[in-house]
């Protein structure tokens, strides 16, 4: 089976900056993802695409479509060949740790060795506003209508740790046990391993010092949301504090991909790539493109020729 590299640290990549893009699966339907995913396949600027981790729309009516990211996820797997994969990010509150290392396995096995493990906190108790997000929190009716519960931040932070330590472990040793605060398991075993070794590379999503703890110990990828959630000074900070973790833990900070996440404009291309821009002057390496839907013919190839292309050519960046 065909090994995909995984994506390189700021240190050994042949390319300073990557691109991605993320389809958000509400009010939209399968064959419209599947169509944009296959372009993408067949456009070398763009290296990778994602989708989210939501039951319910997150805007507009709630009894919209909205599809599972795993299922989605897999079987856009074996629709795709050469775009590295994910989810960005997995709530950890929703999967149990050890299914989730499960369906991970299969997927990077379907894929041929193209799953990047992005994963979050998920969701948890906290106050209007909080996390980027406007009004009250989204999390609240999503999970109530799941059955799932919030914790408060603090818990789910120690539940993300657990889970990044199982993650690894099944994807690396033959049967093991785990004893945890939050998760118990006996005799886990899981075959067959994933393609790629040790196991698909970790994104770990978010910007506290607590998960931003967790990114300098495990993670080979840190994702945050730029503009508008998050402003680039934000980005530039949180990613200042990510050096001066790894520096307590003794780990070389150029061993993580610097990875935001922003929303392309198809009215204003312009201001897209000034965006980019301002990310990749804050030490950015890595850039996700939200495409808005509906989904314009030919966006894919669209996004590479108005934003990509331009970008690099700007900052002198070499393309691909």
């Amino acid at each position: 089976m065909k090994q995909h590299p995984a994506p390189q640290t700021p240190a050994t990549r042949a390319t300073p900056v990557t691109f991605g893009i993320k389809t958000p699966p509400m009010h939209v339907s399968y064959d419209e993802i599947l169509r944009v995913w296959q372009e993408a396949d067949r456009v070398p600027q763009i290296t990778d695409a994602w989708l989210w981790d939501h039951f319910l729309p997150l805007v507009g009516p709630k009894s919209g479509a909205t599809y599972e990211s795993w299922t989605l996820l897999s079987a856009l797997a074996a629709r795709t060949s050469r775009l590295r994969l994910g989810v960005l990010v997995t709530g950890n509150r929703a999967r149990h740790p050890a299914v989730l290392g499960k369906t991970a396995t299969t997927v990077d096995v379907i894929s041929g060795g193209r799953l990047v493990m992005g994963i979050g906190v998920g969701g948890t108790v906290q106050r209007p506003g909080a996390g980027g997000v406007p009004g009250p929190n989204p999390a609240a009716e999503e999970y109530a209508a799941y059955g799932l519960d919030l914790v408060s931040p603090g818990e789910g932070v120690e539940r993300l740790a657990e889970t990044l330590t199982i993650l690894r472990r099944m994807w690396t040793e033959d049967v093991f046990d785990h004893e945890g605060r939050h998760y118990t398991l006996k005799g886990t075993r899981n075959e067959p391993k994933p393609v790629q070794r040790p196991g698909p590379p970790l994104l770990v999503g978010g910007w506290g010092d607590r998960v931003l703890r967790l990114v300098a110990a495990h993670a080979d990828l840190w994702n945050i949301p730029g503009p508008p959630h998050r402003p680039i000074s934000c980005v530039a900070e949180r990613g200042a504090r990510l050096d001066e973790l790894c520096a307590e833990l003794g780990r070389d900070p150029g061993e993580i991909v610097r990875s935001a996440q922003l929303t392309a404009s198809y009215d204003d291309p312009a201001a897209t790539r000034a965006l980019v821009a301002e990310l990749v002057a804050t030490g950015v390496t890595h850039v996700v493109l939200g495409l808005p839907r509906p989904y314009p013919a030919g966006v894919a190839s669209w996004i590479a020729e108005q934003v990509i292309d331009p970008v690099c050519a700007e900052l002198a960046l070499p393309v691909g």
